[in-house]
């Protein structure tokens, strides 16, 4: 009854959110490209492709869940070699930087929409042998469709904050028939365990594994400093570095800069904002601090120029570019909430400051700052302090990072757990079958 009613409702629902959602795509550019596969339109050769074999099907809705997944899917080939998948992602850019970092074994494909029809053409066209849905991407249908083929449904780097319990628990009566469908959970902390019990996960099928995103295992960390030598714009020390920030953030990261710059007089400012149809926007505001902006896009051809400030207007770099900071400010925690990862350039040592929204990170930004592995401010003001005081001296950087690579360190073979798990659920239904 819950399903048809979801169905039943689910085009009213397209039609309420589908202008706001359709102008996110135009503005983010590309959402022409293969438009019919959201709908479960998918041309001749590729049908005829996915029907030689059954594949594992990955569901990751953006960057960040498409970099768990890819990492995830090499884990698993270590462990059934001829694994072929499926990598399905939502946003446009997700879809560019998989289709960019996805080897020849995996396919590519935009998320079709959680509608009934479509969802069964996707499945009759995909053929999974499995599906694997990372972090939060729990779908109705999805799951239905999956749970009436006998298609094992894992969640992986499973992450639910109390916010989001709560939230779920107001419509218990709704979601837990859907989250009763996952057949494995691997959640990030303990006590995630618990919160998906609470909403109607059996026990038996939550494992902590800790967190993909977090593990350090496969990682170069001297990677990122390398792989930006070659190019054209690279900041000389010190550099601030705004990592994924947004709307309001890169305003304040000026006006701060140029307040620093007054002790560090060779201080340059690097701002990578999470969402890179924003660069105009973000430019005009620096310009009108009277800051000289230039673009990583255009530093071939204004190479002689020597900017106050570099914004990096390319998608799925962020990582590499880390190298070049002094010191890090993570967005989304200031003027935005929920907080950007932090991982990513403390993996390649650089010391770590955000606000006081972190809240998509609770856990992982608690213990960094109780163990002195990353410096939490609560207003622009503290936020020039800690700043300064890092700039100034480079064996608190350092201490900062030796600090929270520990931190990291707990969270070290959670891919390797969780494909583990993965390849002994299919051993279990091969058994089964």
């Amino acid at each position: 009854m819950i399903r048809f009613l979801y169905n039943l409702l689910w085009p009213l629902g397209l039609a309420c959110f589908l202008p706001g959602y359709f102008l996110k795509m135009v503005r983010r550019g590309g959402y022409r490209e293969k438009f019919g596969q959201r709908l479960g339109i998918y041309d001749r050769e590729l049908r005829v492709r996915l029907a030689k074999q059954r594949s594992t099907w990955f569901h990751a809705v953006s960057v960040g869940e498409v970099m768990i997944a890819l990492k995830l899917a090499q884990q698993l080939r270590t462990l059934e070699p001829d694994v072929h998948c499926v990598l399905t992602t939502t946003t446009t850019t997700g879809f560019a930087l998989a289709n960019k970092n996805a080897p020849p074994w995996i396919q590519v494909l935009y998320t079709p929409l959680d509608f009934w029809p479509v969802m069964r053409r996707a499945f009759s066209v995909i053929c999974p042998a499995r599906i694997i849905l990372v972090e939060a991407e729990i779908w109705p249908n999805l799951a239905a469709e999956a749970h009436a083929r006998r298609i094992p449904l894992v969640l992986v780097n499973a992450r639910l904050s109390p916010r989001s319990e709560r939230r779920f628990r107001r419509f218990r009566f709704f979601v837990a028939p859907t989250f009763r469908l996952l057949d494995l959970v691997c959640v990030q902390e303990l006590e995630d365990a618990d919160r998906w019990h609470r909403l109607g996960v059996e026990r038996s099928r939550i494992w902590h594994t800790g967190s993909i995103k977090y593990d350090p295992a496969d990682i170069d960390s001297n990677a990122d400093v390398q792989g930006i030598d070659h190019l054209a714009v690279k900041p000389e020390p010190p550099v601030l570095f705004g990592g994924s920030t947004h709307r309001g953030e890169e305003e304040l990261l000026g006006k701060v800069f140029l307040r620093l710059r007054q002790k560090f007089p060779s201080l340059c400012l690097f701002i990578a904002p999470r969402h890179v149809e924003r660069v105009r926007e973000i430019r005009a505001q620096l310009q009108a601090l009277s800051l000289q902006v230039g673009l990583v896009s255009e530093a071939a051809s204004h190479s002689e120029t020597n900017p106050d400030c570099v914004l990096l207007d390319r998608t799925g770099e962020l990582q590499r570019w880390y190298g070049i900071a002094t010191v890090v400010f993570m967005g989304k925690s200031l003027t935005a909430q929920g907080g950007q990862n932090p991982v990513e350039p403390i993996i390649v040592g650089k010391p770590v400051i955000f606000g006081p929204h972190m809240e998509n990170f609770a856990t992982l930004a608690k213990t960094l700052v109780s163990k002195d592995g990353a410096i939490q401010v609560s207003d622009v003001d503290s936020l020039e302090q800690a700043l300064g005081k890092l700039l100034r001296d480079g064996q608190a950087r350092q201490r900062l990072v030796q600090n929270a690579r520990e931190v990291l360190n707990q969270h070290r073979g959670a891919t390797a757990r969780a494909a583990a798990l993965i390849a002994d659920l299919r051993s279990q239904q091969d058994q089964l079958l």
